[in-house]
């Protein structure tokens, strides 16, 4: 008897376009093992993948059978349900990349005590980064491994970014600008700027800006309405655009002017105007910030060993903060997933809630 594990496939350039697909098993070969997706968080950074799907190449980590739709990227924990490789072991625990799926097939290989890198040949051409899966507890605690999925790879992007900031050759900037100050990778590189040193201003919808005020991990936040506040007199600035909203930047590029020394491309929060943030605003030319490539420097500034000490400890003391605010919330099965995902898109989610989900009923 054949047996099928559900899938959420998004439209390809129309992200409120959703369907669940019911696919067949197939046998495993030789050194491939099979996951069985135990859950995964859903959140603004999954839109980002999305958005973002053909040029920075997020669909083809789990290519659809039909081109035309995709299977979006989501962070979460995955279970070795079968195994043909000596590199996965039956029953172990495993947290990475998965698709919004009920089960992933790898090929497992550079393997080590604490985790394994998925060798199937279409993902070799993406950023290593992304293939590896990290052994992790059979019973780990439930609020850590929701803060895990929700938050760390959020905040390794946030650290990322602040770092490059406040590692500038030509020294940090007397500000940081972020736009959608209401998004989790928003929050973590305030958090992580904080904590360098440098002063914070959030962007965001005035409808938000009180509850986002009161999180405390902003400087100053303004709506997007009220981006003419930021004088050019108050220093130089980087600007982080994580919403994608091309007429806020081009405000935000024409009020800094000159002062604006950096404008760092990182998400898209706001995908239904991706066409129109093609286009250059005045000043300073934009730069797309690739989260693995920072990664490769600090393992050549630090070694490996290093950056991740770092990394964990900052994370510890984030997460601490986040406990203290975010409330996860929890659904199951493919269409509560797929309504999930369109509440997400729409942006209408609180920014101090997030969720965990599973397409298991």
């Amino acid at each position: 008897m054949t047996s099928y594990a559900p899938f959420v496939e998004v439209r390809r350039g129309h992200l409120t376009d959703v369907r669940i697909v019911d696919q067949s098993q197939s046998a495993l070969e030789e050194g491939q093992a099979r996951l069985r997706i135990e859950s995964f968080a859903v959140t603004a950074n999954n839109v980002t993948y999305a958005a973002m799907g053909d040029a920075m190449r997020y669909w083809d980590f789990f290519p659809a059978a039909d081109p035309t739709w995709g299977r979006v990227p989501v962070w979460g924990f995955g279970e070795v349900i079968e195994s043909h490789s000596d590199a996965a072991l039956l029953g172990e625990r495993v947290y990475g990349y998965f698709p919004m799926g009920a089960e992933l097939v790898v090929t497992p290989g550079r393997a080590d005590p604490s985790g394994f890198t998925d060798l199937t040949a279409y993902r070799q051409p993406m950023a290593a980064v992304y293939n590896r899966y990290v052994r992790v507890a059979d019973h780990g605690d439930p609020v850590a491994d929701a803060l895990r999925m929700v938050l760390h790879p959020l905040f390794v992007t946030g650290f990322l970014i602040a770092d490059a900031i406040a590692d500038d050759p030509s020294g940090p900037p007397a500000r940081v600008v972020v736009s959608s100050a209401s998004s989790k990778t928003a929050l973590a590189t305030a958090w992580a700027a904080r904590a360098m040193g440098l002063t914070t201003i959030g962007l965001t919808s005035t409808s938000r800006c009180a509850t986002v005020a009161g999180l405390g991990v902003w400087d100053e936040v303004s709506g997007y309405d009220e981006v003419r506040r930021l004088s050019a007199s108050g220093g130089t600035a980087a600007y982080v655009d994580i919403a994608g909203n091309a007429d806020v930047t081009r405000q935000v590029h024409t009020v800094l002017g000159d002062g604006l020394v950096r404008s760092i491309t990182v998400g898209i929060t706001h995908w239904d105007q991706l066409a129109m943030a093609e286009t250059e605003p005045p000043g300073v030319a934009r730069e797309m910030f690739f989260a693995p490539a920072r990664i490769t420097k600090r393992h050549a500034d630090w070694g490996r060993t290093g950056f991740e000490a770092r990394l964990d400890e900052n994370w510890s003391t984030f997460a601490g903060w986040a406990q203290g605010w975010l409330d996860v919330g929890h659904v199951h099965g493919p269409e509560a997933v797929a309504l999930l995902w369109r509440e997400v898109v729409a942006g209408v989610d609180d920014p101090r809630r997030a969720y965990v989900a599973s397409l298991s009923d």
